[in-house]
């Protein structure tokens, strides 16, 4: 035993480094490598990014960049407010002039009127702009990946050709384009820009193609020929979708006009055969007669009633235009805002 393993057993077993004050055994606190507490620090701070990047912690941090990437996310903010109108409507009305209140007056179909639209309007506002986004996105692929394919073909090497391509207009996908440039600079290998390209674009189609130049790259396939071959099929991918939506406009169209037809039977039920029944039964009720007619005609109840459909009718018309043109609920939020408006307005003010 050489002369340092004699001293550190005798620290060892020295009583000030192996006991407590009271006589007990101490424990020894660990001695962390300044490497490995700089490397726990590290983890600690990626671990802690990660849980910033997903879920309801990214929502918290980050709101309004996460509900323009999901627009289905800003409903965390647009429901509880809409809740927020209808209970405090419904029980300030309530107080200020009691219970009868629901049954005599429309304040509080009005309140449910405003609380849906503020629940709703957000939701197809950011998804219209992001159904805009997408269009812009798709139309441009085909020609981004037609023109990346044409300048290979003509001897400039791929990262050449992507920043010479960069450098044009290409609507929504240009910073995603100038972003793929960039990175490719850096000498990040083309199928791992690629894929991170698709996984930001965020599309079904750029996905798809993307997908498909990773694999034909992946396994050793001519660059340029796999573009153009993604570039051809996004560009048919796209005019489908086109098309698809051109034949199923005039069922929107049907749609929409048979709501219009609904409101404008119901005003002229209300403005003429309602309140001309109403009339006379008043008519005969204030002569006296004793002769039964068709008793009173409670011209309020009926226009509620008849205002309680059309606002159906109008919502959730709006929701099945949407999958009809758009293949998406989401799609017809814009419709059914729209149209519970006219609604509101039409017996509000018209009938």
């Amino acid at each position: 035993m050489g002369f340092k393993e004699i001293f550190d057993d005798f620290l060892n077993r020295s009583p000030d480094r192996n006991q407590s004050p009271d006589g007990g055994v101490a424990e020894e606190t660990p001695v962390l490598d300044p490497f490995e507490e700089q490397e726990r620090e590290i983890f600690g701070g990626i671990e802690n990014w990660r849980k910033y990047q997903v879920g309801f912690y990214r929502f918290i941090k980050h709101p309004f960049k996460v509900m323009i990437a999901e627009p289905a996310t800003v409903l965390f903010v647009s429901v509880p407010l809409a809740l927020l109108l209808f209970i405090g409507g419904f029980m300030s009305l309530v107080m200020s002039y009691g219970v009868s209140v629901i049954f005599t007056t429309t304040m509080l179909d009005d309140i449910f009127v405003f609380a849906l639209l503020i629940a709703i309007v957000p939701l197809a506002a950011l998804d219209l702009k992001e159904a805009l986004r997408v269009s812009s996105v798709e139309a441009s692929l085909p020609n981004f990946f037609r023109d990346v394919a044409g300048m290979n073909d003509s001897g400039m090497t791929l990262p050449h050709a992507i920043h010479i391509v960069s450098e044009g207009e290409y609507g929504a996908l240009t910073p995603y384009i100038r972003k793929l440039d960039t990175e490719m600079s850096w000498g990040v290998p083309f199928v791992e820009t690629i894929r991170r390209f698709g996984k930001a674009v965020n599309t079904p189609l750029a996905e798809r193609s993307v997908d498909l130049i990773a694999h034909a790259s992946s396994a050793g396939g001519d660059v340029s020929e796999v573009l153009r071959a993604a570039a051809h099929d996004a560009y048919e991918f796209f005019n489908l979708k086109t098309e698809r939506k051109n034949g199923m406009m005039i069922y929107m169209v049907i749609i929409v006009m048979s709501f219009f037809v609904f409101l404008f039977v119901i005003g002229v039920l209300s403005s003429t055969f309602l309140t001309t029944m109403a009339e006379a039964g008043e008519a005969v009720a204030a002569s006296g007669s004793s002769q039964a007619f068709i008793g009173t005609v409670d011209l309020f109840l009926y226009n509620r009633l008849f205002c309680h459909s059309a606002l159906i009718q109008g919502f959730f018309s709006g929701l099945a235009a949407g999958v009809m043109g758009e293949g998406r609920v989401l799609g017809g939020l814009k419709y059914s805002a729209i149209m519970v408006l006219i609604a509101w307005i039409a017996f509000r003010f018209f009938i």
